[in-house]
């Protein structure tokens, strides 16, 4: 993710209209604009392998995936961002009529990047958990390892960080009463022995 003209910073008005006439998808972070860089062979995989799996288990049920193509947006305004994956609960609420950008995830998937991991870690994740109000699940993917790390909010609202790693073992997002396969998100995916993670 690499930032545009730092000339001045932007309202998020005009990050919205910019980017709904953009041929590329960006992400705001308070007044500042960043370009998405394109994704790896391992990052596209690992993603439709992610929805695959997902969707089907979520057919017929109250939830539903979202695509990346799909804004989420910070209460204050101060983040829209473009998750891997979203899932949303019940009726979607959205910041104006276009219909573009949800205020009320209640899962969130990102898949970690070298040119995004630290932002997706701290910043992103910080503006996640105080400033929407639904969000019960932030899960980050590595696309190098089978390696999952799962943060999940408590009835008292404290996050409890959780690691899953290994193709054998199985992600358990009980908020949305999904079971997911590593084996199965990882698909495909070239993983070299050495870097395949077992949870300890």
């Amino acid at each position: 993710m690499l930032p545009q003209e730092k000339a001045r910073r932007h309202t998020p008005e005009e990050y919205l209209e910019l980017e709904r006439q953009s041929d590329v998808r960006h992400e705001y972070y308070e007044g500042e604009i960043y370009a998405m860089a394109g994704e790896t062979l391992k990052h596209s995989q690992i993603c439709v392998n992610l929805a695959r799996e997902v969707s089907s288990q979520l057919k017929g049920k109250p939830c539903q995936a979202l695509s990346p193509n799909m804004k989420v947006r910070a209460q204050t305004k101060g983040l829209f961002a473009y998750p891997d994956l979203t899932v949303v609960c019940g009726e979607p609420i959205f910041h104006d009529q276009k219909r573009d950008v949800l205020l009320n995830p209640r899962v969130i998937f990102e898949v970690l990047s070298p040119s995004t991991e630290r932002y997706d870690r701290t910043m992103k994740f910080f503006k996640y958990r105080q400033e929407i109000q639904d969000l019960t699940d932030y899960i980050i993917i590595s696309q190098d390892s089978a390696f999952i790390e799962h943060y999940e909010k408590q009835a008292d609202g404290r996050w409890v960080h959780t690691v899953v790693g290994g193709l054998e073992n199985v992600l358990n997002v009980a908020s949305i009463n999904c079971v997911l396969s590593l084996a199965e998100i990882y698909d495909r995916v070239e993983i070299a022995a050495e870097e395949i993670l077992t949870e300890e």
